[in-house]
């Protein structure tokens, strides 16, 4: 119960701060929409996308809007020492890292619920004739880029540089994180929908997210107090 307890309060913490100065989530959705706006006009000829443009693009905008949102994270951890603080509290440290993941998690959600019907208007993508799989590659993908992404913030928190050094050790970490999500809307984007393959995606992806929340957990204390 404490776990929870401390859980929710971080999580709480951010979405209150968040709300009153939508700082992180306007610039987030801003830079996501401008990517699929930028990619639609490259990859739309005469109306017609090219490809299956929508199933990258759509993690493209992801990946790249969930990087700007991670480096904003511990942004308000790091002044006053308050991150500092925070470690010299009473509290599980795993249950640190796991509310700044649902507080990340969350704010995700929100500009996926704009960024994804608007890859399906642009590129003209049945993206929920299957909306099960459809939001279980969306949220188990998001969850594995954003475990990974959550512990490098944290881990960088400290570093001059750390909003270049976030995207370098991110990417190639998530890399199978996002190749998963795009092959797996790719196949629920084709004239004959291969169910079979994007369960097989899925459950890659439901794989992955336990790997890296095991060991995001396990090294998230290590990380932090070193």
């Amino acid at each position: 119960m404490r776990f929870v307890e401390t859980v929710w309060l971080v999580t709480r913490k951010d979405l209150l701060i968040e709300a009153r100065s939508k700082e992180i989530l306007y610039t987030t959705l801003f830079f996501a929409v401008s990517c699929v706006l930028v990619f639609a006009f490259g990859f739309v000829r005469e109306g017609r996308p090219l490809g299956d443009a929508a199933a990258g693009i759509l993690w493209i905008a992801i990946a790249f809007s969930g990087t700007l949102a991670l480096g904003r994270a511990f942004e308000r951890e790091r002044q006053s020492e308050t991150l500092r603080a925070l470690m010299m509290s009473p509290i599980d440290r795993p249950a640190l890292y796991v509310g700044k993941l649902c507080g990340v998690l969350i704010l995700l959600a929100a500009v996926e619920l704009i960024v994804v019907p608007l890859v399906g208007l642009m590129f003209q993508a049945p993206l929920f004739a299957h909306p099960v799989l459809m939001i279980g590659l969306l949220l188990t993908g998001t969850v594995g880029f954003a475990a990974v992404g959550t512990l490098f913030a944290a881990m960088l928190v400290r570093a001059r540089s750390r909003d270049v050094l976030l995207p370098v050790l991110l990417y190639p970490i998530t890399i199978p994180v996002i190749i998963a999500g795009v092959r797996g809307t790719a196949a629920l984007l084709q004239a004959e929908v291969d169910e079979p393959m994007a369960r097989a995606w899925l459950s890659m992806l439901v794989f992955f997210d336990v790997v890296f929340v095991t060991l995001a957990l396990w090294t998230f204390e290590p990380v932090m107090t070193e």
